[in-house]
């Protein structure tokens, strides 16, 4: 085929509060790509926009996440995950067809999903496949599904309430950020098995769509007090999507012998580290006999949510909200990601 363009999101600057899109992040595109010709090097092309039909569109969906912040650092400051590498397109989860390969597991025409440059054509180095798989999608799920509820923020739910949480029937559990990706599922799952679920979240009609979806309590922080709400409901679990002061209500009111599951600190990620809050009741982990534990989801077999997880939402017993963006932009998307300006999953579609 002739070349064509390709639409990427490169990381052009390391911030040290919240990322600026134009600024720390930036739409670039290559108008003279081609898919015949790019170097494969023994990996494989994954068309994220269009169809293999529609050669002139392009990756199906890529996933924007709270995690990706951690990885704009300086690469010098160690983690679990590399940091992304400056003027070079940023990596994420996504899934889309496969072009053209070079690898002996994957072929042509198939659905790829797993870790790859953020652009609406991406060469998989054969290392990352070991950190993706190919799917068959038998139920028919839309491709922004595949890595929202039946993805990684799915699996971290499923992990989380599960594996570190080991959740029972007739205990409470109480998820901040509960209209996002990970919280919605973690509260219908916890619901489904008998718990009471409460759930906080930035925005009236946000509580409204936890109601919806079963929540025996659901409230917005920003109006009423996190403290006060958990004073009045015992609760068992935690699982925590934000930290900060929300995580220091509950260490100041869950019940003894309560399990705390570390999944994330949205709130202090764009707050430099000497500004970050500082927890209070930590002592309470000793005197409650509390378990407070975090969580990789890589680290974590996933088979049992792979094979239940798109029947659930198939018939519909688990529901997901996306917020989705058509496109490729200069960072907007992530940014508002960041701030909770997003309801649901945040993704950008290139469908």
């Amino acid at each position: 085929m002739a070349p064509t363009s390709n639409a990427t999101l490169v990381y052009s600057e390391i911030p040290t509060e919240a990322p600026v899109a134009g600024r720390h992040l930036k739409r670039v595109v290559d108008d003279s790509f081609d898919p015949d010709t790019v170097p494969l090097n023994g990996g494989f092309l994954v068309k994220t926009k269009g169809s293999l039909m529609d050669i002139s569109a392009t990756t199906k969906a890529l996933s924007l996440d709270p995690y990706m912040r951690g990885k704009m650092r300086d690469p010098s400051k160690k983690s679990y995950t590399p940091a992304f590498e400056l003027n070079k397109p940023l990596t994420t989860l996504g899934v889309g067809e496969v072009y053209r390969s070079e690898h002996p597991s994957v072929q042509a025409g198939q659905i790829f999903k797993g870790g790859m440059q953020l652009a609406e054509w991406a060469v998989v180095p054969p290392a990352a496949v070991q950190f993706g798989r190919v799917v068959e999608n038998p139920e028919g799920l839309p491709f922004s599904t595949l890595i929202g509820a039946c993805g990684m923020p799915g699996a971290t739910a499923w992990v989380g309430l599960y594996d570190i949480g080991q959740a029972k029937k007739g205990e409470t559990i109480f998820v901040s950020a509960a209209s996002g990706a990970v919280g919605q599922i973690v509260g219908q799952l916890a619901k489904r098995d008998g718990l009471k679920v409460i759930g906080s979240a930035g925005s009236d009609d946000k509580v409204e769509f936890l109601k919806e979806l079963g929540f025996d309590i659901a409230f917005n922080y920003k109006k009423q007090s996190t403290l006060d709400v958990l004073k009045d409901n015992g609760v068992d679990i935690f699982f925590d999507n934000v930290g900060g002061e929300t995580l220091d209500a509950v260490l100041a009111t869950i019940n003894n012998k309560g399990r705390i599951i570390a999944c994330g600190s949205i709130s202090q990620y764009n707050v430099p580290e000497e500004k970050r809050y500082g927890l209070k009741n930590t002592m309470n982990v000793v005197t409650k006999s509390l378990r407070w534990e975090g969580f990789i989801v890589s680290n974590h077999d996933q088979t049992a949510f792979n094979e239940t997880m798109p029947k659930l939402v198939k018939s519909g017993e688990i529901k997901t909200k996306e917020h989705i963006t058509k496109g490729i932009d200069n960072g907007e998307a992530f940014v508002d990601m960041l701030d909770g300006r997003n309801f649901g999953k945040a993704l950008i579609s290139l469908e």
